[in-house]
């Protein structure tokens, strides 16, 4: 019953009753004190491939596309989840960066993310369901804007995610 038992809990429940992360903008803004720590989360077991799609992405008509895939089954959740030995429903998700120097360079940094299980978490839905979400890393998971912040174009995402993955320790 140590605090890291607890910091893991109150990380994993941080995002309960379907309230995603903060947004980029606030994510971006905030300062971790001049000390990045390499952080660690309770993503489930999945895998992440990524391929390129020969188009652009909006705000980028001179790149192809990078579409990295994200695949997670159905499973069980273990002790860092909210409900330890409840069923979880998997994930399948596409996110999208520019096939650029800064792109390639974030998708190194997100593949780092990913094998540190640091992209994905277990919430409970607004409906009571445990799902697997993106954790504090936000992605983008449209190749064009249909609302918020999914989508493109957004010239500044690749700076901020790169920020949100140093304060993390991922550089």
């Amino acid at each position: 019953m140590g605090s890291s038992q607890s910091s893991d809990k109150l990380h994993c429940n941080r995002y309960l009753n379907g309230q995603g992360p903060p947004s980029l903008v606030q994510q971006a803004n905030e300062e971790v004190n001049g000390i990045h720590k390499v952080q660690t989360s309770c993503q489930p077991k999945g895998q992440m491939t990524w391929v390129i799609l020969h188009r652009d992405l909006p705000g980028f008509p001179d790149d192809n596309t990078l579409q990295m895939n994200y695949i997670f089954p159905d499973g069980v959740q273990t002790e860092k989840h909210p409900h330890p030995g409840q069923p979880y429903a998997g994930l399948r998700l596409c996110a999208y960066l520019p096939d650029s120097r800064e792109g390639r360079k974030v998708l190194k940094l997100l593949d780092k993310a990913f094998n540190m299980q640091l992209l994905f978490t277990v919430v409970s839905n607004k409906d009571g369901e445990d799902t697997i979400a993106a954790a504090s890393i936000p992605l983008k998971t449209q190749a064009e804007r249909r609302g918020a912040d999914d989508g493109y174009p957004d010239p500044e995402y690749l700076k901020n995610v790169r920020k949100l993955l140093r304060d993390k320790g991922i550089e």
